[in-house]
């Protein structure tokens, strides 16, 4: 055992962030994204921290997909510096404060200004949700196609959702024959849906670092309704806990149209498991997001697609 995985996981993963940034600074030299105002955003709350791992997400999801302007939630530590590197990278794109999210009736913090944003600006443009901790490996057909057809769409949280989405009392039904449950926040909410009773209503597990969220779906309203009810069965105090908004994102977009659950095999999270040669995306989720060098090595490819 080394004595770097004696040390706190805190320190060990600021140690394996800045290392990562270093490998990663490639980027850099790398053709700006050339934005186009196609009614596509691709969207993103980042701050100064993960400025270089934000900039291989949203190249290497560009340069597949073809479309769209970027928007930018600056989480309150972006220097001007950084900003300077995002408008030349980015195409001098929009950036919100998050002090200036209005959060009144939500919670404030877990991301949930990110989630408002989407919402208060998805009338005319369809909004895709996109983690800095996220890679684009190759073509992405499934997700041109949802844009094409207006459908929303979520990386699924693994392949059991691929049968979803569900309404809700089957939804609990199937992923909890044992009735509610404590425990993280997910598992309190998810266990609980069967007893709402709001027929029509749906529900999928999926992943809020990657979703499309289709021109002209429902904004603020639908969300405050799923939170109004999800605090009545868990308390308020725990609908405003670091996880709600992942669960928000998972209900809006299982009770959209024809909402599009992208294929597990071409669309996962990293789990310390090797993925396949087809895969088109992965989100290297924080648990494991340094693990085996995979993080790393899958940007670097991604690099070297964005210089060819």
């Amino acid at each position: 055992m080394s004595k770097f995985s004696l040390l706190p996981r805190r320190w060990r993963v600021k140690a394996d962030a800045a290392r990562h940034a270093e490998a990663i600074a490639g980027v850099l030299d790398t053709a700006p994204i050339r934005p186009a105002q196609d009614g596509v955003v691709l969207f993103s709350m980042i701050g100064t921290a993960v400025l270089l791992p934000y900039l291989v997400a949203v190249k290497s999801l560009w340069r597949e997909l073809g479309r769209g302007r970027v928007a930018i939630l600056d989480d309150g530590t972006l220097t001007a510096q950084d900003r300077a590197i995002l408008a030349h990278h980015c195409g001098d794109p929009e950036i919100f404060a998050i002090a200036g999210v209005d959060t009144a009736g939500f919670p404030k913090g877990g991301c949930w200004e990110r989630f408002l944003t989407i919402l208060d600006h998805r009338g005319g443009e369809y909004w895709i949700q996109l983690d800095s901790d996220t890679v684009t490996l190759g073509p992405v057909p499934e997700l041109a196609q949802a844009l094409a057809t207006n459908r929303s769409f979520t990386l699924l949280g693994g392949p059991e959702g691929e049968s979803l989405p569900l309404d809700l009392k089957s939804f609990a039904a199937a992923a909890y024959p044992d009735g509610p449950q404590d425990g993280h926040i997910q598992t309190q909410v998810e266990s609980r849906l069967g007893q709402l009773d709001r027929p029509g209503w749906r529900y999928v597990r999926g992943c809020a670092g990657f979703a499309g969220f289709a021109a002209g779906g429902p904004g603020r309203n639908l969300a405050a309704a799923f939170l109004h009810e999800m605090s009545g069965f868990v308390g308020a105090e725990q609908m405003a806990t670091w996880g709600t908004e992942q669960i928000a994102s998972n209900f809006h977009v299982a009770n959209e149209p024809g909402a599009v659950l992208l294929p597990y095999d071409r669309y996962m999270n990293y789990w310390n498991e090797d993925w396949a040669g087809g895969t088109a995306f992965v989100h290297f989720v924080g648990t494991h997001r340094y693990d085996n060098g995979a993080y790393e090595r899958a940007s670097l490819a991604a690099i070297e697609r964005l210089k060819s």
